[in-house]
């Protein structure tokens, strides 16, 4: 039997969603806590794999089990297991076809920046010490939906059998007066994307870059062309359709 598991996380303290040997990762924790429940080799899939640094205010992982579980009962054992930075909202059985990775039909991101010094925001958004003209990256962002090759933003020597991506919304809104959100949805991301591309865009903001030249970035395929990638930090999963 399959299990969706719905959750969310704080990737300050974690070394991405994905386990690496010798790093504290959210899928370990989360594997940690289903073996003492269900046995030595239960492991679950994400759909997604979130960089360090980066939280997710929506995950989705599934489990296999030969064991019907009450699913509400098994969401409270869980978040009586792993850390606070991490919460399960949900367990849920699904069909034994449905793959938290394969089967997602979309996924959305959120990007922070403010542009005057405030402390509290200091951990979940990125500090810019000017003020982009956001109007120009928000034309530049429009772009992405005209594309589909996406190599210029990936991490270089990634393990992606493709760098086809289908961006179906781009946007820069205005949240507060100098808070704004980066807001990205397409039916996958190649690693380092979205930080790749909000970077480019910023260059783009501060005047370093135009539009012929945010266009010639995309159709070089080459990383080195774009521009820089933004921190962790500030980069939210914020949804996964199905």
């Amino acid at each position: 039997m399959r299990y969706f598991i719905t959750l969310s996380y704080d990737g300050t303290d974690y070394h991405g969603w994905q386990v690496q040997p010798g790093e504290d990762t959210v899928q370990a924790r989360l594997n940690d806590a289903l073996e003492k429940l269900f046995g030595k080799g239960t492991e679950c899939v994400g759909a997604g794999r979130t960089d360090a640094g980066v939280h997710a205010s929506m995950m989705v992982a599934h489990f296999d089990t030969d064991r019907e579980v009450d699913e509400v009962q098994l969401a409270f054992r869980l978040n009586r297991m792993v850390p606070r930075d991490i919460a399960i909202h949900s367990v849920k059985r699904v069909d034994g076809d449905m793959h938290a990775r394969f089967s997602a039909k979309s996924r959305t991101y959120h990007y922070f920046v403010y542009t005057q010094k405030n402390p509290y925001r200091r951990h979940y958004a990125v500090q810019l010490h000017f003020v982009p003209d956001f109007e120009k990256m928000n034309e530049a962002a429009r772009i992405l939906l005209e594309v589909k090759d996406f190599t210029s933003f990936s991490k270089v020597n990634n393990d992606q059998k493709t760098n086809l991506c289908d961006v179906t919304h781009a946007e820069w809104v205005k949240i507060e007066d100098d808070l704004w959100r980066f807001e990205i949805t397409a039916n996958r991301f190649l690693r380092n994307m979205v930080r790749a591309v909000v970077g480019t865009l910023l260059d783009v903001g501060r005047g370093k870059m135009t539009l012929e030249d945010f266009r010639r970035v995309i159709t070089d395929q080459n990383r080195s062309s774009a521009g820089e990638s933004v921190p962790g930090n500030a980069l939210f999963l914020v949804d996964i359709k199905y």
